[in-house]
């Protein structure tokens, strides 16, 4: 080892690439981390932390509505987006110096700057050049913006969260959880919002019912939804608001347009073709179950592997690698049963199988379902409802997936995800007692299928 400089040399300082690093200089690897833009990566930065606390926000106006029902007016509430935007960014910046504090304190090498691997054993940053007995890629994701006239118009997820003004309207555009959230952000901080997605309906991959009910709520949120249409070409007018052309031959003005059409792999300019890393077509670092490119001394993990882009999935890669490098552990992640939420408006929560899902592998199923207005919204006036459902392999009594729409789903979902993960049944569930009154507790005294 000590032929190297590094022992192992860490390009990105995301989620997974911290937790790697920490994990190996732990161990008494000599560890160097290299970062060219922000510590703590797309998640900390300008993913699942701010946008959390931007959810957070666009909760209020509702929240001081339905409070009239409770007896408590609210009056004269004034939105200030630079109060939320200046706010969010003192606390990334304060997220920025723990991750660097996180690093620093494990005994790992810090450097800034964008690296470029330009042999198996050997790194450039700048003009410096860097040796290592490994190297690992966890540069994650880039938010991906097809070609169309006006293109340079639009903003990306990388720049929503710091616009210079709030838009008095927005269209949002894509399918996906980005898409979904940002709409119900907009719409929540009082934007007029449109979500433009070319499908169906939005949430590809989800189950069926859950798509169609949650397109049925975030609808009555204020949401524009306009499925089956895309832009064809985007323009700037003389008033600096910005004209979009639909497939359909109408024409719509906002203020911003924002692209969430998915995330390609970030590997710009990090030399892997030249050194002979296998990619696949939308430059996804191909791996081993042991996380090797098809270069032996070259790993990767996290969103630039495309294989499930969330930021646990990424950090539990990180873990298993450096166990399996350093720790005499074992490699394997089980990407079975991963739970997950959208923080539209109400939100998602789901782990495990569709129903679509079970019916193709399962085929005896039975499916329990429990739809209802909340207590809390019997005096609010709001007429929001949740959604619970539970799908049951009829033959094993085994439950295969639970999916929800409504408040605090995610939160829901993690504990069932737990149950899930444990193999419980559904006569578990059945002999567990509820909490009452609470919403969680329909997961327990589901008794009849629906279908």
């Amino acid at each position: 080892m000590a032929e190297f400089d590094y022992d192992l040399f860490v390009i990105g300082a995301g989620s997974g690439g911290v937790r790697a690093g920490r994990m190996a200089a732990a161990e008494g690897v000599r560890v160097a981390v290299a970062e060219d833009r922000y510590l703590g990566g797309t998640c900390v930065n300008v993913g699942c932390v701010p946008k959390k606390l931007y959810v957070y926000a666009s909760h209020y106006a509702e929240a001081f509505h339905e409070a009239a029902g409770f007896g408590l007016e609210a009056k004269l509430v004034d939105f200030n987006w630079s109060v939320l935007r200046d706010n969010k960014t003192r606390e990334i910046q304060r997220l920025n110096g723990i991750y660097t504090g996180l690093l620093e304190n494990a005994g790992c090498t810090l450097i800034h700057g964008r690296a470029r691997v330009i042999g198996p054993h050997e790194v450039a940053v700048g003009d410096q050049r860097y040796t290592a007995e490994r190297i690992l890629v966890a540069t994650g994701g880039w938010p991906y913006i097809p070609d169309l006239p006006g293109k340079e118009h639009v903003i990306s997820s990388n720049e929503v969260f710091d616009l210079e003004t709030f838009p008095e309207d927005v269209l949002v555009v894509g399918g996906g959880y980005i898409a979904v959230e940002f709409a119900g952000i907009f719409a929540g901080l009082g934007a007029k919002t449109h979500l433009i997605y070319r499908g169906d309906l939005f949430l590809r991959g989800f189950d069926q019912e859950i798509r169609e009910y949650t397109a049925q709520e975030v609808a009555k949120k204020g949401v524009n939804l306009e499925f089956n249409t895309n832009i064809t070409a985007i323009r700037k007018l003389d008033n600096g608001r910005l004209e979009a052309e639909l497939t359909d031959g109408r024409k719509l003005e906002a203020d911003q347009i924002l692209y969430a059409t998915g995330r390609v792999p970030n590997i710009q300019g990090l030399g892997l073709e030249e050194t002979g890393v296998a990619t696949r077509d939308n430059g996804a670092v191909i791996v081993n179950e042991q996380f090797q490119t098809s270069v032996p001394s070259i790993y990767a993990i996290g969103d630039v592997t495309d294989r499930v882009q969330l930021t646990p999935v990424a950090l539990a890669e990180g873990m298993a690698l450096v166990k399996h490098l350093y720790a005499d552990g074992s490699p394997d992640v089980d990407y079975d049963l991963i739970p997950t939420a959208v923080f539209c408006q109400p939100n998602i929560g789901t782990v495990g199988l569709t129903e679509e899902d079970v019916r193709a592998r399962h085929g005896a199923v039975k499916v329990f379902k429990s739809e209802f207005r909340a207590l809390k919204h019997t005096l609010s006036g709001s007429d929001e409802r949740t959604l619970m459902k539970m799908i049951v392999d009829a033959e094993t009594d085994r439950v295969l997936g639970i999916h929800m729409v409504g408040p605090d789903a995610g939160e829901i979902i993690q504990g069932m995800g737990v149950a899930l993960k444990a193999g419980a049944t559904k006569a578990v569930f059945d002999s567990t007692i509820g909490i009452h009154p609470t919403a969680a507790e329909e997961f327990v005294t589901m008794r009849q299928p629906v279908r």
